[in-house]
């Protein structure tokens, strides 16, 4: 008998239709034949698509957003180890319960087509954005430096991430060495 499934099992296999059929994927049947179960299920946990869609937007805001910077700000006591914490674990191999490393793009791609999406990524990126900024500002970057800094860091992040895929970097490697380049005075 198949154990029964929880919100986070179908905000997870809708991340992997997401990164392997855009937004579209995101159907409650297709998700469903994909778990091996049925429909009901998800309706169990879910009033509608939409709704999954939401419950996956707040997700991904917690798992790789707060989530992250409580794990950086509880691991690491001063602001260049928090960067260099923060650049691991960004770095760090995708989760295949979420469609392993394409999964922010897919977000992203979502975001330009879909209003709650888009407010989402949004938020994130300025919840992120944010947080790294207080990081170079606490190592007395002043505030245009720091927003830049942290704008180049951010921003080679999910660049990087999208080389990576093609085989054209290494995230693990050249994020590390454009944080040390950024912590230069």
């Amino acid at each position: 008998m198949k154990q029964s499934l929880s919100p986070t099992d179908w905000i997870q296999a809708a991340f992997r239709a997401l990164t392997t059929g855009g937004p579209q994927a995101i159907r409650a049947e297709a998700i469903a034949r994909a778990l091996k179960v049925s429909k009901g299920s998800f309706y169990w946990h879910f009033k509608d698509v939409p709704a999954l869609k939401q419950a996956m937007l707040d997700h991904w805001q917690q798992v790789a957003t707060q989530d992250v910077i409580d794990l950086v700000e509880s691991g690491a006591d001063s602001a260049k180890a928090r960067l260099h914490l923060l650049v691991r674990v960004s770095t760090a191999l995708p989760d295949d319960a979420y469609g392993g490393d394409l999964a922010e793009a897919a977000i992203r791609d979502w975001a330009r087509y879909d209003p709650a999406a888009a407010k989402a990524v949004k938020a994130i990126d300025g919840q992120r954005l944010k947080f790294v900024e207080a990081q170079f500002r606490a190592l007395e970057f002043d505030p245009q430096q720091s927003r830049q800094r942290a704008t180049i860091l951010y921003a080679a992040l999910i660049g990087l991430h999208q080389l990576a895929h093609h085989g054209l970097s290494e995230p693990t490697s050249d994020l590390p060495a454009l944080l040390d380049h950024l912590l230069k005075p």
